[in-house]
């Protein structure tokens, strides 16, 4: 039988649907998420260090995504059981950066078939034909991928990197803004290059006043902090 082929999501497209059980129970994705930012993530095998550590490290930061209205859904190429003594190992056994009895409480999909992993383009041949790459899929609550981020097996991820991309796209939806290089809440934001001829020698002469304009294509604005996070954050 010839083998279904599956075309890679790209940024703007709708998130491939699935149906997949989980150790959370069964899963219907995207639509069990309708309304709520996602972060899908996948890791190369249950019971290996780095993702050990990455494991640990989102669990301890599943309340601040969840404050930003985001949802963890973790994946690998492991059956349910296998998936359910290793997190149980992660409580009972592993200590890491002063983390420990790290209780794993978002699902993690079990994914034999390599059915989602091959929808979602997460395994690469020329890095391993049985496991998934660290793939991340960040989904915002239309269902429509909006950050793809993938990793070689070998480099952990960075979570305070993802933290922030959720933040700032949201920023960016929220107030129609984009954000520079290394952009944290409280950071000066950019706003769109000048349109027209016009827009551009108003902003070049100051009449809008709240922009500061290096160049009539490069223009930011204040954004403070709180006017940012409290938009965005759940208490």
């Amino acid at each position: 039988m010839e083998e279904q082929a599956f075309s890679m999501p790209r940024i703007g497209d709708k998130a491939p649907e699935f149906k997949a059980i989980t150790t959370q129970g069964d899963m219907n994705f995207p639509s069990d998420f309708s309304g709520s930012w996602v972060i899908l993530f996948s890791h190369p095998a249950d019971f290996t260090p780095v993702c050990t550590s990455e494991f640990m490290t989102f669990a301890t930061m599943e309340e601040q995504f969840n404050k930003a209205n985001c949802k963890l859904v973790g994946l690998s190429i492991d059956g349910l059981y296998s998936h359910i003594a290793w997190l149980r190992t992660i409580k009972e056994k592993i200590e890491y950066k002063g983390m420990k009895d790290v209780d794993v409480k978002f699902p993690l999909i079990e994914d034999i078939s390599m059915n989602v992993a091959k929808k979602y383009g997460m395994v690469m041949p020329g890095e391993s034909s049985t496991q998934a790459v660290r793939a991340v899929f960040v989904i915002d609550p239309e269902g429509v991928v909006r950050t793809i981020l993938y990793y070689p097996l070998s480099l952990g991820r960075n979570f305070d990197e993802l933290y922030r991309i959720v933040i700032a796209l949201q920023a960016a939806d929220e107030f129609e803004i984009a954000t520079p290089a290394d952009w944290r809440p409280g950071d000066d934001v950019i706003i769109s290059p000048a349109g027209s001829c016009g827009t551009a020698k108003d902003r070049m002469d100051g009449k809008e006043e709240d922009l500061d304009c290096k160049d009539w294509f490069f223009c930011t604005k204040k954004l403070d902090k709180d006017t940012v996070l409290k938009r965005i954050l759940k208490n």
